[in-house]
């Protein structure tokens, strides 16, 4: 998975580079079809803005935005847009467990005649 931190109207630290780094990459964890994750860290005016694009295969992306108020944290506002973007992966991996159906179970058939 290829994680790309870009930052507009501000200068990023290293720590804060790293700290989303750390977070995006557990959605590898969640869903192992993402391909490519790409963190926007912004600042309009004193408003800390987070947004995160997630592509994964079959041309499935995943979009997610936060922003806080006025004196708001950026890393608070990661944490925000990650939860965001988690909640999303979870209920599109949810959707595709569900419309797959059933499972095969071996009890059901291991009594069946030969």
């Amino acid at each position: 998975m290829t994680i790309v931190v870009k930052s507009r109207h501000m200068d990023a630290t290293d720590a804060l580079r790293q700290y989303a780094e750390s977070k995006v990459a557990k959605l590898e964890r969640l869903y192992d079809r993402i391909q490519s994750v790409e963190v926007i860290l912004d600042v309009e005016g004193d408003r800390p803005k987070v947004e995160i694009v997630a592509n994964a295969t079959k041309k499935t992306v995943f979009v997610a935005s936060a922003a806080g108020g006025n004196g708001d944290d950026m890393y608070a506002v990661v944490d925000d847009c990650c939860e965001k973007i988690f909640q999303q992966v979870r209920r599109h991996k949810d959707k595709v467990r569900d419309h797959q159906g059933p499972g095969h179970d071996r009890e059901g058939l291991a009594g069946s005649p030969q």
